[in-house]
């Protein structure tokens, strides 16, 4: 299921966004045989660290470069895979120059306010992408990792965003059978995220303000794309691919707890949202999340047809409930996919790179963005927000990081004293 079939409710997202994502096939050419992929990573933070060692291990591919403006993580993780140190990069433009460089693909698990630019990058320099979500923070850079896409299409190039439900047979299964009709036509949706808080305060005293929202980004509005961008996308864009598309308008709330005098008190990301969205045929979803306990924890989507129910977690139970008892079915008590679905995409990724068969989910990773997009304009505004209106949209979100390459920011990074690099623009 790696090539992602246009449907009705996807053609219309496309059309709003500027066009349809060509899906004739191209004349590409096959990776040369007996051939190792090499590819860089961008962002060498935990998941950087943590996806990494995917590539050789499960796919037969080699790390062989590496980028980050944090020179403690790019040396300690240049020392965890063996890459040579010619070929670690650091600074503002550490990223493209990896791009320019000697290499197949390159993985990109930096903040997420940093995806478009990297992304556009790597393509311009003719490397595949395999991309972490979520792939914006806003519309316009949202558009902008869009045509991306289509661009590493027209090349012959591999352009692939990690969902991981989407790359699990049991997941696959049981939307196949919710598309044959085993729980009737689909009515509504219950979706929702609950999660302890992810984040803790990792600046130091006295730290440079532009560092500290690097090393604190997921609470950082800008960076992240807040909670219902960031990491609530996972069930959204199960909703999405149930539901055959995107919502139309939605409606919604949430807020910011305080968390004052914890560890806990930093950035300026909401902690939980409630929103509603109606999507086509008038299926509504109700979809809820919070970040401020552990105490139940859960990633679920819900779909209630007239003869049925699919009760789908993240991780968990997937399962179909129905009237007929001969389409009841239990797919899975538990699920590996957090994991599971990583090394499935990153596998899947190689090989179209070695069998020179380009997978492109570009038009599916942007119309999930954009629902978290409408969701969060919905809560922020506390009202309202249709589609049409949230494509409108040409608010660009502006981290304006300043920050600085000597004193604190080169201790913190470095250890050591050096000469500074270039300065951020």
């Amino acid at each position: 299921m790696m090539d992602e079939n246009a449907n009705a409710g996807r053609r219309r997202f496309l059309t709003a966004a500027g066009g349809a994502l060509l899906l004739k096939p191209q004349t590409v050419f096959g990776y040369q045989a007996n051939s190792t992929v090499e590819v860089g990573l961008v962002g060498c933070g935990g998941r950087g660290n943590w996806i990494a060692p995917f590539f050789p291990e499960h796919a037969g591919a080699r790390v062989v470069a590496l980028a980050d403006v944090i020179r403690r993580n790019l040396d300690a993780t240049r020392e965890k895979l063996a890459v040579d140190a010619g070929r670690a990069y650091w600074g503002p433009d550490a990223g493209r120059e990896l791009a320019q460089s000697n290499v197949d693909a390159v993985v990109i698990e930096t903040p997420p306010y940093f995806h478009p630019a990297h992304a556009a990058a790597a393509v311009d320099a003719g490397r595949h992408v395999f991309c972490a979500k979520p792939v914006a923070v806003d519309v316009p850079d949202s558009q902008l990792f869009l045509a991306t896409g289509q661009r590493a299409q027209a090349k012959g190039l591999s352009f692939w965003t990690d969902f991981q439900t989407r790359a699990r047979p049991v997941f696959q299964e049981a939307v196949e059978r919710m598309r044959r009709g085993d729980i009737g036509n689909l009515v509504m949706a219950q979706v929702f995220y609950y999660a302890n808080r992810p984040w803790t305060d990792r600046s130091t005293p006295g730290m440079d303000p532009g560092l500290r929202r690097i090393v604190n980004w997921i609470g950082d509005r800008v960076i992240s794309g807040d909670i219902i961008v960031e990491q609530n996308i996972h069930v959204l864009d199960m909703a999405n691919w149930y539901l055959g598309g995107h919502p139309l308008r939605a409606f919604g709330t949430g807020g910011r707890t305080s968390w004052a005098g914890t560890k806990s008190d930093t950035g300026d990301a909401w902690d939980h949202f409630a929103v509603n969205f109606w999507y086509p045929n008038d299926v509504q979803s109700t979809f809820s999340s919070h970040q401020l306990t552990g105490r139940f924890s859960d990633l679920c989507v819900r779909c209630f047809g007239l003869h049925g129910c699919a009760d789908t977690h993240y991780g968990g139970l997937v399962r179909i409930a129905a009237d007929d008892r001969d389409k009841t079915w239990t797919g899975a008590q538990t699920d590996d996919t957090f994991t599971g679905g990583c090394v499935a995409n990153v596998k899947s990724f190689i090989e179209s790179i070695s069998s020179g068969k380009p997978i492109n989910n570009a038009a599916t990773a942007v119309e999930s963005n954009l629902t978290g997009i409408l969701g969060r304009m919905a809560a922020y505004r506390g009202g309202a927000v249709t589609w049409d209106e949230m494509m409108r949209s040409t608010e660009k979100w502006e981290a304006s990081l300043k920050l600085k390459w000597g004193g604190l920011w080169r201790q913190w990074a470095s250890g050591r004293t050096q000469r500074a690099p270039r300065p951020v623009s």
